[in-house]
């Protein structure tokens, strides 16, 4: 099954998507910027292969729903994501408030 809700942060709006798959979850949440993801987003696909993107992204593993994405610490952000002062360690909230 697949949900898509709206979520709020602080007043800022964001997409919350979760994808219930075999023994997992998918996990995002997105703006028009960037966007957060559970364990399962490539970031160095995105730094290395999609460098000219210059895709706003950040990954937090061991999360299991939008809360723990939104609490959890990012593990692995993209070089993009820097200019917004993204860090690994900072919260997936306070990362999405960077960029609202």
């Amino acid at each position: 099954m697949m949900t898509v809700n709206p979520l709020e942060l602080e007043g800022m709006h964001f997409t919350a998507v979760t994808v219930e798959l075999p023994k997992t979850n998918l996990l995002v949440i997105s703006n028009e910027v960037g966007y957060i993801m559970c364990g399962a987003l490539d970031v160095d696909l995105l730094n290395d292969v999609l460098k000219d993107r210059k895709v706003i992204a950040g990954r937090a593993t061991g999360v299991k729903t939008i809360d723990d994405l939104l609490n959890a610490p990012l593990q692995k952000v993209t070089d993009a994501s820097k200019v917004y002062g993204w860090e690994p360690g900072m919260t997936g909230k306070e990362a999405l408030l960077k960029i609202a």
